[in-house]
């Protein structure tokens, strides 16, 4: 199998634009690209997603077991020609200062994914050759194929920076890319601006870069050592009557896991994915509903001024239908939203919650999960990991029922969350089904069992 893992020296230095324009290169070739994002991260994906063609996944070793990325690597790889990575922070950074745990280098070693190596050059000269010797000698069970290097003020700027890795180092270059304002993603608080909206960079120009400051034949030569699995994909969709799961998917919410989907399909559920800031009402003959995280403060207005769809959504839940909603998706069915500025916005009210933007992250990092009673997801007792990331708090919160115990991996805190009525399942939370595969089975169990209800009490 081809394949390579972008990797950085730390965060800001450009990998994912370094990504996405060996992405677009190799497609531009007519290579079939099937990319993935090491970490948990939804806006990187966009980008992966629009430029290949192809749905971005997640790679991450602490939400999940080995060998459940190894089956996320296999089953979407199963029919490309080369698999493109992304990694996240740097290259070694992961949940602690002395160990590769969640990092992009374990990532890289469990998937045998040979590493090329992004270095910002916008300031450096012969000092360059320091940082990237540190990096090839710093874990010698790492296999380094290369260094881009990122930002290179001009052909001579390059020559200098050719001449120091080489008399130092024995990594190869892979080629530069030159600090060009047209390739740059803009970012605002939750991260880079997203692969629909209007600054998304343009597929061509980065194909062009590519073709002509990157070793496109090399990258394309490398391989990811991880053997096939025996006979192809195993998963297959449950029989029985498809369960219509509706999906907010829009400029407002697009945060998920695409395996999370999958597991869903495959225990029987339908996906229907619909806008709730432009559509007036849900599809037919939904089941249940899922509304993920995104930019909901964003259009706030937007989805405030949309009645109709405040109502199918009232409605819905009123309906005794499942719902479960993550972090954007809770602002959403809460009473209220106070955005930047103060300006309020009445939401679905399906949930008895307030809910106001704040200055900075409120929590971040890695979390688990564990389920304080039955529910929607699954029994008392079970575990599942996820992370949280967000930059709002709940401002006014009458007494609600929880589901969740949740404890946080960086500061170790743990709080009651998983807010539970009736029906509806919300919380801060952005699970990923694949960490427990029960469940995505417990939730397509769970609206199986409520629609016979209805049908038995209709």
């Amino acid at each position: 199998m081809k394949g390579l893992l972008v990797a950085g020296t730390a965060s800001g230095v450009g990998k994912t634009t370094v990504a996405l324009a060996i992405m677009a290169g190799l497609r531009r070739r007519g290579k079939s690209v099937q990319p993935f994002k090491c970490g948990p991260d939804f806006l990187d994906t966009g980008h992966h997603t629009r430029v290949c063609g192809r749905v971005a996944r997640n790679l991450d070793t602490w939400m999940l077991t080995a060998e459940a990325n190894q089956s996320v690597l296999r089953d979407a790889a199963e029919d490309a020609d080369v698999v493109v990575a992304e990694g996240m922070m740097g290259l070694f950074d992961g949940t602690s200062g002395d160990a590769e745990t969640g990092s992009s280098a374990e990532i890289a070693k469990l998937l045998k994914l040979p590493v090329v190596l992004v270095v910002d050059a916008a300031k450096s000269a012969r000092s360059i050759a320091a940082l990237v010797l540190g990096f090839e000698l710093f874990d010698p069970q790492l296999q380094l194929a290369g260094v881009i290097l990122n930002r290179v003020g001009s052909k001579q700027h390059f020559r200098m920076l050719e001449t120091a890795i080489k008399s130092s180092c024995k990594t190869r270059i892979l080629g530069w890319l030159p600090n060009e304002p047209k390739i740059a993603i803009p970012e605002r608080h939750l991260g880079l601006y997203g692969a629909a909206e209007s600054t998304a960079v343009e597929i061509g120009t980065l194909a062009e870069l590519a073709e002509t400051h990157l070793d496109l034949d090399a990258l394309f030569m490398l391989e990811c050592e991880l053997e096939s699995a025996e006979g192809g994909r195993a998963a297959r969709a449950a029989a029985g009557e498809k369960l219509r799961v509706g999906v907010a998917y829009d400029q407002a919410f697009s945060f998920y896991y695409e395996d999370n989907f999958d597991l869903l399909r495959k225990n029987g559920a339908e996906i229907v994915r619909f806008s709730a800031v432009s559509d007036t009402c849900l599809p037919h003959d939904l089941d249940a509903l899922y509304l993920g995280g995104g930019y909901p403060e964003l259009y706030a207005e937007q989805l405030s001024r949309n009645g109709q769809m405040l109502d199918e959504v009232r409605a819905f839940a009123a309906s005794g239908r499942p719902v479960y909603a993550e972090c954007g998706g809770m602002l959403y069915l809460s009473r209220s939203l106070t955005v930047a500025g103060g300006t309020i916005y009445p939401m679905a009210g399906v949930l008895p919650l307030s809910m106001e933007m704040t200055g900075g992250l409120v929590q971040f990092g890695y979390v688990t999960v564990e389920f304080t009673e039955d529910c929607l997801l699954g029994r008392k007792g079970a575990l599942v990991r996820g992370h949280s990331f967000h930059y709002s708090r709940v401002a006014t919160k009458p007494e609600i029922e929880t589901s969740y115990r949740v404890q946080y991996s960086l500061s170790g805190k743990e709080e009651l969350e998983g807010f539970h009525q009736g029906n509806v399942l919300a919380s801060y939370i952005h699970l990923h089904f694949r960490a427990n595969p029960a469940v995505a089975e417990h939730f397509v169990s769970s609206v199986r069992t409520a629609k016979s209800f209805r049908m038995v009490t209709a």
